[in-house]
């Protein structure tokens, strides 16, 4: 044995036992013996979970466990492992039972002597090897033809079936098993496999066949393998066959064949498709080039006829057409998506289908390429991807910030409040009071520029005129913008005018130009420029978000650094900057967009690196002439009247409480929809107003309102949210609720509102 060691686990319990063996191993010299000896199978089996041996002798008789069942406990914790057993004179029946369960020799106690002993440890150990050999080798083959599809199975003298393994013709490996072909397929298919079997028994020389059986209406294809199978004594006691489902093949050789008539057939028609169709030879010349062909690239037959396809339609060596001319001439067809050029060197995107043609002999000949322009498809899909993708985006952004609106709420309020209730605190809490306020508004609006993006900003429409708010922000950039940039407006005289919210107009501009700023730090032209536009049916088609009608478009253009093209798609998304840490929070772009979509326009950007960008922002343009808004009145103080206040939140509830309180209002809270209808039915005559949150638990706040209504049609609501969806926005209105408080909301705003309210008769 390798390494001349041998290391034994013995479980015997009597004390003479061990003490003999040890005895007997001490007097052979030609291998070293370690033995651990235990006197429990518990012991035993502990010991196997920390330590491997060579060999177990293992006693039947234990105390804690008798007779065969001590081998098969033992057996099953350590399979890999050869057992001895040990057994009495009287016992060794139990022992030749014990080798039936897998035991690898037995020794009786009193005929034990070391040389024997160690002749059976080696013996043990050398069958347990070839044993474990031998199963690991089933077991690859068995795994192997799992994987596999052959159907092997083996046949006797009468050729009836005696082992199958992955049957084939649909049916079941005891379906087969004992039955003979003619039991399971047809008459004609079993006798020709019939025949062609006798032949292989009758002369003892194997046979490879192609046969077609038929089963269930379906004909399939096999290639059958066909051995003798010989016993010990080299007789012939039957077959061995390996069958292989070549019907995928049988059929992609129909379907070639049925391809290159097809080709043939519709040769005639070749000039009549408006697809690209080219045939070149084996050395990538073109043989062949028809109108479709001219007129997607631009180039005559003529000139194309005789030249390299890929010099012709590449600027340089293409990995994909060369992959593309491997795969069609050893699989004889592809087909995928290729960028090429075209005669005036523009670039396009064809979805491309190759077909290799051969001769009558079979031989390859030429390549026929079909070619379709996808260049807008592809364009359509891109503005759909990143549709959805901001979308997917907006709908998460919305979510945090309604929670967010809810929490500003109170701060932004008491910081407001704190002042009116304390009027002589120190200037220092004064300064820290004012700290507090500006960061809430501050948080308040980003919140509001994440909703931007989200769903778009109602805010207060007037028709407006845009030529006087870009002589406003250019004014603004030549007197903050470095000297460095130099600021030029281009303004149709005639301008139409659009409808829309000028503050945020405004911001969308200001987000803008500052962009521009920061892509010139050493210096540039920044251009504001705004124009009239038709669209057209052709361009709203290309443009998911254009429609067609007349439009205002504002450009903003920069000498700067540009935009590299692997972030152009993503600098929409909200929080995305490619600025450092604490220069940008990634909302300005998201902003633009989410203000211009709810104006009903769309923006589109021009860019490469080391180039000039330009935002052109599309606006729909509407008829009418401008108007103007009045500021602002301050809030007035109440005069005693009684609000009912309708919001879950606590904080919310206790700060608009107080606030109304110091403007000598008398306020009602109700925590949800139930209780809000209970006190305002009992308080009718008495409450003035009601400032209802829509989202509420128990009753949501729309069917309050509806229920206040059926209650007092003349009830006067505010109400407020910290997100509103366009749904609810809508059945609000229709309920005859015009006014609205966005959360978070300063105490003036909520004054203001207050006092426009009352003031309805």
């Amino acid at each position: 044995m390798a390494g001349e060691y041998i290391k034994v686990l013995l479980v015997e319990d009597n004390p003479g036992d061990v003490f003999l063996l040890q005895e007997f191993l001490k007097e052979v010299n030609t291998v070293l013996v370690e033995l651990m000896p235990v006197e429990q199978l518990s012991q035993a089996l502990k010991q196997l979970e920390k330590e491997i041996f060579d060999v177990i002798l293992l006693d039947l008789s234990l105390p804690d466990s008798q007779g065969l069942e001590t081998f098969i406990i033992a057996h099953q914790q350590a399979k890999a492992t050869p057992i001895i057993v040990l057994t009495g004179i009287n016992d060794e029946t139990l022992a030749t039972r014990a080798m039936q369960e897998g035991a690898q020799d037995y020794l009786v106690k009193g005929q034990v002597t070391g040389d024997l002993l160690v002749r059976s440890m080696r013996y043990a150990i050398e069958r347990q090897r070839a044993d474990n050999a031998l199963r690991q080798s089933e077991e690859r083959f068995r795994v192997a033809l799992k994987n596999s599809p052959i159907f092997v199975y083996n046949q006797d003298r009468e050729l009836r079936y005696t082992w199958v393994y992955n049957p084939s013709y649909g049916l079941t490996v005891e379906e087969m098993l004992g039955k003979q072909d003619l039991d399971l397929i047809p008459a004609e298919d079993a006798q020709r496999l019939t025949t062609i079997k006798r032949r292989v028994l009758n002369s003892g020389i194997g046979m490879r066949k192609e046969v077609s059986i038929t089963t269930k209406k379906t004909t399939r294809y096999y290639d059958l393998t066909i051995e003798p199978l010989r016993n010990e004594s080299q007789e012939i006691v039957g077959v061995t066959c390996a069958s292989i489902d070549i019907s995928e093949r049988q059929a992609a050789l129909r379907e070639h064949k049925l391809a290159q008539e097809k080709i043939r057939e519709q040769a005639a028609l070749l000039d009549v498709t408006t697809d690209a169709i080219c045939v070149r030879d084996l050395n990538n010349e073109i043989v062949f080039w028809n109108k479709g062909a001219e007129t997607l690239y631009g180039w005559q037959a003529i000139e194309a006829l005789g030249k390299n396809a890929s010099e012709l339609l590449y600027d340089e060596p293409s990995p994909e057409m060369e992959a593309a001319l491997f795969q069609v001439i050893s699989q004889g067809k592809w087909q995928g998506e290729l960028t090429q050029l075209t005669k005036m060197n523009k670039e396009i995107l064809v979805a491309s289908r190759w077909s290799l043609v051969c001769n009558q002999q079979g031989k390859p000949k030429s390549i026929l390429t079909v070619d379709t322009d996808i260049t807008e498809k592809k364009h359509l899909e891109a503005q759909l991807f990143r549709a959805q993708r901001l979308e997917s985006i907006g709908t998460l952004a919305s979510g945090i910030a309604h929670d967010l609106n809810n929490i500003l709420t109170p701060i932004l309020a008491g910081a407001q409040l704190l002042p009116l209730k304390f009027p002589d605190i120190d200037e220092r809490t004064r300064h820290l009071l004012e700290i507090l306020e500006i960061n809430a508004k501050r948080g308040a609006d980003l919140v509001k520029q994440v909703l931007s993006f989200a769903r778009g900003v109602e805010g207060k429409r007037i028709t407006l005129q845009l030529k006087h708010l870009i002589v406003e922000v250019a004014k603004i950039l030549k007197e903050t913008f470095p000297k460095s940039i130099e600021i030029s407006t281009d303004i149709s005289q005639d301008l139409w005018i659009v409808f829309g919210d000028s503050t945020q107009l405004h911001q969308v501009l200001m987000n803008l130009c500052v962009n521009a700023r920061d892509a010139m730090p050493n210096g540039g032209i920044l251009t504001i420029s705004a124009k009239n536009q038709l669209i057209d049916e052709n361009y709203a088609r290309i443009n998911l978000e254009a429609k067609q009608g007349p439009y205002i478009v504002i450009s903003v253009c920069d000498t700067g650094q540009g935009i590299p093209g692997e972030i152009l798609d993503r600098i929409f998304e909200p929080f995305f900057t490619t600025k450092d840490v604490g220069q940008g929070t990634g909302l300005g772009l998201s902003t633009v967009l989410g203000i211009i979509k709810s104006h009903g326009g769309f923006v589109n950007v021009y860019s490469e690196p080391g180039s000039a960008t330009s935002f052109k922002v599309y606006l729909p343009a509407v008829e009418g002439i401008e108007t103007f808004t009045p500021e602002d009145l301050p809030p007035q103080r109440g005069n005693g009247e009684l609000i009912l206040v309708v919001d879950d939140e606590v904080a919310i509830q206790e700060i608009t409480k107080t606030s109304l309180e110091a403007y000598n209002y008398k306020i009602l809270v109700a925590s949800d929809g139930i209780e809000a209808i209970a006190l305002y039915a009992k308080n009718i005559d008495k409450i003035s107003a009601v400032l209802m949150d829509v989202m509420l638990p128990s009753l949501d706040g729309l069917t309050a309102i509806r229920t206040l209504k059926r209650i007092n049609p003349q009830v006067k609501i505010i109400a407020s949210t910290g997100l509103m969806s366009d749904n609810k926005l809508t059945a609000l209105t229709n309920l005859g609720i015009n006014t609205f408080l966005s959360k978070p909301y300063t105490v003036n705003e909520l004054l203001l509102s207050l006092q426009q309210i009352l003031s309805l008769s």
